[in-house]
């Protein structure tokens, strides 16, 4: 009978398996295990609400995104999109360089803006678009490249410049794990070392943006063509 509390297991298999929805089929078989397992309701409760109370940092990023659906709707992406268009010069890979050297630097300075929910999303990609719009209308593949180079810039930046900080959570762990098998490492060092790797990724992309502006370029030329 001790394998009835296993019932769980079956459970979020089954409805992960079928598709249901994530949060309904993990509820419920948390509820049928705490059952099966001999739990009252009460019981079960309050080992939900500790495990949520004890671990409630974890789910503060949940916050993210409805705060941004607010600002949205209040005309964040408008008001970003007027200010990019008051640059004549501006286009998409300009900008996204920008903001690569931006999340360097923040990420040099244990800054971190978090990245595709709270900043490309609502800024740094509908910029782009907007940048690249002032000569010609966007399709909807531009409209998807620019989203998806707006996302890589942000990967590199985040990826390459979080252990320019000394403190920060990826060097410490890299630290204490050398340490772990016998290898004296400071933080210092892998810091250091992640600089001449920074900046070499931010050469290639920076690089790559603007060869990504003459992509964007030729499309256009192209769809001006097929219209003639």
């Amino acid at each position: 009978m001790e394998y009835v509390k296993l019932i769980g297991v079956l459970i979020i298999v089954l409805g992960f398996a079928f598709k249901l929805d994530t949060l309904a089929v993990v509820i419920i078989a948390a509820i049928t295990t705490g059952l099966a397992s001999g739990m009252s309701i009460t019981h079960m409760l309050t080992m939900l609400g500790k495990g949520f109370m004890d671990n409630r940092m974890v789910s503060l990023f949940c916050l993210a995104l409805p705060m941004i659906g607010v600002v949205e709707r209040f005309g964040l992406r408008e008001a970003a999109i007027n200010i990019i268009k008051k640059f004549k010069n501006i286009t998409p890979g300009k900008l996204q360089n920008y903001y690569l050297i931006l999340r360097d630097v923040t990420g040099m300075c244990g800054i971190n803006i978090q990245g595709q929910v709270q900043f490309v999303r609502p800024l740094i990609s509908p910029m782009a678009q907007a940048a690249a719009s002032v000569k010609h209308k966007l399709n909807k593949d531009q409209i998807e490249l620019i989203k998806g180079r707006s996302a890589a810039t942000d990967n590199f930046g985040n990826f390459f410049g979080q252990n320019l900080f000394i403190a920060s959570s990826g060097v410490l762990l890299m630290a204490s794990t050398m340490k772990s098998l016998g290898h004296a490492i400071k933080p210092t060092s892998i810091s250091l070392w992640s600089i001449p790797v920074c900046l070499v990724t931010l050469v290639i992309v920076w690089l790559y943006n603007m060869h990504f502006d003459k992509k964007l370029k030729s499309m256009n030329d192209d769809t001006i063509k097929e219209d003639k």
